[in-house]
């Protein structure tokens, strides 16, 4: 289990029994080897240039075909699971690479059209069956516990799509975002 910093520890102010809050501020969590391309450029979908260039040589060496996606940049309302999301980036980053990298947290403050596009990271479902996935939801029991409300118990094939944004805090938007909307999270 992750610790979160204390200064991202925001859920006890955003959760209710309906889920987690939305005050149209919005946050990614990543690693810090990528901050000074966010600084540069803003969010970029599939932003990873080197995570991706490695997954391509992987697949390229053992004679598959690699089909590059473009993911959405995903988004959550609480700056607490961004962090664990940022910890999850650095660990898989860890694999791969050597070097001192740490978990961030970028705000992102989005004009109103654009906020308009989030939506219900539905696609997660797969993920969330996963051992991965396993461990967002404990690492999520865990932060509903804390706030003193009972995780969330759901069906994740036969939920509402709108329970992946309100009770998980799964969220994407299918744009870049300008670096003029982002902004580190700082203690």
């Amino acid at each position: 289990m992750n610790r979160t910093p204390q200064h991202l520890q925001d859920a006890k102010d955003l959760l209710s029994t309906d889920g987690f809050a939305t005050n149209g501020l919005w946050y990614h969590g990543t690693s810090s080897a990528l901050l000074p391309s966010i600084q540069e450029q803003g969010l970029n979908r599939s932003g990873d240039i080197a995570i991706n260039q490695a997954a391509k040589n992987t697949m390229t060496t053992i004679g598959n075909h690699y089909t590059e996606l473009v993911e959405p940049v995903f988004l959550t309302q609480s700056k607490e699971l961004a962090y664990y999301w940022a910890s999850q980036t650095v660990h898989k980053r860890h694999v791969r690479f050597e070097g001192e990298e740490e978990p961030i947290v970028i705000a992102i403050n989005l004009p109103q059209p654009q906020r308009e596009k989030i939506k219900p990271d539905v696609g997660a479902v797969s993920l969330l069956q996963m051992e991965s996935g396993e461990r967002f939801m404990a690492n999520l029991a865990t932060i509903y516990q804390n706030s003193g409300l009972e995780a969330p118990d759901i069906d994740l094939r036969n939920t509402d799509r709108m329970d992946f944004l309100r009770l998980l805090g799964m969220a994407y938007i299918n744009q870049d975002i300008h670096i003029d909307c982002v902004q580190l999270v700082i203690a």
